[in-house]
């Protein structure tokens, strides 16, 4: 997908969690398109570099840093902000993407499971905000945007842990809009529908199956009959985290083809 520059972000710093393939990657190309320096956070150090490559080689002018640590580092959280204060002289965007994922039926499920999705998909999130909220208030115009997902609001089957977890940040988000209005930030959340990113192609092909044939396994879970491409979740976190957007907290914006009233 093409794109070209309208500087919707000039002179704002973001971060952005599991920004080394999907989602993240996609956000992070975009905000640095749109004028934003733009940390990098991943546990993935190699998918990380290719993200700032493929950032460096896009747009030459872009400012980025990268930090290879997991969310549940809450040290690593700490530090990534205090570079961009350093470094940037401020924070004005937090966008929460990393998550984790188990394929597990809830008559399966042990403690250490729920532990370690609890851990990162919450707890994670929790400790990006917690060391971004003195910088996002003093920003003056501070956003959240926390990606969550459309399972969120709907059903299925195998999936308890990250559709429970998931549900979560949409309660921890209206939260966090409740108790930081008064100080000048914006907590939102998305929620994409299915979406073809490097993780579901992985997926695909340790299984056995081509690309093409994944291409169709999602011609009904949306009205649109389709699956997702990264940038078009990244262009309603771009919306989120502008100041375009700058009347909206507590918002969840379902960014799903329509699934959620199927």
């Amino acid at each position: 997908m093409a794109l070209t520059n309208s500087a919707r972000l000039a002179g704002k710093v973001a971060i952005i969690t599991g920004a080394g393939a999907g989602i993240g990657a996609a956000t992070s190309r975009l905000f640095c398109r749109e004028g934003a320096r733009v940390a990098l956070v991943d546990a993935d150090a190699e998918a990380l570099a290719r993200t700032q490559s493929m950032l460096r080689e896009e747009f030459p002018d872009s400012l980025t840093l990268t930090l290879a640590a997991d969310v549940r580092d809450e040290a690593a959280a700490t530090e990534l902000v205090a570079r961009c204060m350093r470094d940037w002289g401020g924070l004005h965007v937090l966008v929460n993407n990393a998550a984790m994922r188990n394929y597990s039926a809830v008559d399966a499920l042990t403690a250490e499971q729920w532990q370690a999705m609890v851990a990162v998909n919450l707890v994670g999130m929790s400790q990006y905000c917690k060391a971004a909220l003195p910088a996002l208030r003093t920003s003056g115009c501070g956003a959240v945007v926390n990606v969550s997902s459309c399972y969120a609001v709907t059903g299925r089957k195998g999936m308890a842990l990250y559709d429970a977890t998931k549900a979560a940040q949409l309660a921890f988000t209206r939260t966090l809009a409740f108790e930081e209005a008064p100080n000048g930030v914006r907590a939102n959340a998305i929620c994409p529908g299915s979406t073809l990113t490097d993780f579901h192609v992985q997926r695909a092909t340790t299984s056995g199956k081509s690309v093409e044939q994944l291409r169709t396994e999602r011609s009904t879970s949306s009205l649109i009959g389709r699956w997702a491409d990264p940038m078009e979740i990244a262009h309603p976190i771009l919306w989120l985290a502008s100041d375009e957007a700058s009347f909206i907290t507590g918002t969840t914006l379902m960014v799903d083809g329509g699934l959620h009233i199927m």
